[in-house]
């Protein structure tokens, strides 16, 4: 089973444009995401999938691996599908997200040993709730998996909903878990979920998923207890840079 990193990067950024190119104590952020993806013990290669020539000419000057795609896409996930194409002897493709400097290798892991499994076609990552804020904010979806370790739902509301507690108890009287943005596709599977039409749920809540799980596909979910940190305002840099340094 051959396994490849592929990290989608756009220059267009309605909040933070050119974002994969910003200077991160020292290094760029897809520099950064690059260097992580590269400890994983499993990935047997790790390559930046742009639309931008200067995204990928930065990355093939640091002694990345870049290829160019499409324009046209509409997810990251349509982009790993046509870089898959590129490299046809990989199984398995793992999206790792371009805005995480920090990423845990051992996320990328986690999520790679899920296709251990035969029977896995897809996989994620979530993560326990431990914070009020978290929970009651749309912009961290939540999700709900059932005994085989399997995605019911992902949500932007708080699920499930706890109908004899109160909301300030919810945390105490119900373990929540919150979706971790990275991803895994056996090739096979991801050219299929790459031809389904945008679903009804998906446009409703806005999370690209669920057009899988409306399909009927199964999602397989592991438990990360690593927090991470994506940048995607000025703001969120400022968080980031406090927790390096140049030299890290």
């Amino acid at each position: 089973m051959k396994i490849l990193g592929i990290i989608p990067a756009r220059f267009a950024s309605t909040r933070f444009p050119g974002k994969p190119l910003i200077d991160v104590a020292g290094k760029s952020m897809i520099q950064r995401v690059y260097v992580q993806c590269l400890k994983s013990t499993q990935l047997d290669k790790v390559v930046v999938a742009t639309d931008d020539k200067r995204i990928h000419d930065h990355v093939l000057n640091f002694g990345g691996e870049a290829v160019m795609t499409s324009e046209k896409h509409s997810s990251g996930t349509d982009r790993c599908n046509e870089v898959a194409g590129m490299f046809p002897d990989f199984d398995i493709c793992i999206n790792i997200q371009g805005d995480e400097p920090m990423i845990d290798p051992e996320q990328i892991d986690l999520v790679s040993g899920c296709f251990k499994d035969a029977a896995v076609g897809l996989a994620t990552l979530v993560k326990k709730v431990i914070a009020t804020d978290e929970l009651f904010n749309p912009n961290t979806p939540k999700v709900i998996f059932n005994k085989n370790m399997e995605a019911v739902y992902f949500s932007r509301n708080t699920i499930p909903f706890l109908r004899n507690s109160k909301q300030e108890n919810w945390l105490n009287d119900h373990t929540y878990y919150k979706h971790i943005g990275i991803y895994g596709y056996r090739t096979t599977i991801l050219s299929e979920i790459t031809q389904l039409e945008m679903s009804g749920l998906e446009k409703a809540e806005s999370l690209e998923q669920l057009r899988w799980v409306e399909n009927g596909y199964k999602i397989k979910v592991a438990i990360t207890e690593k927090e991470s940190q994506a940048i995607d305002t000025p703001e969120d840099l400022q968080k980031v840079l406090a927790l390096l340094s140049p030299d890290t």
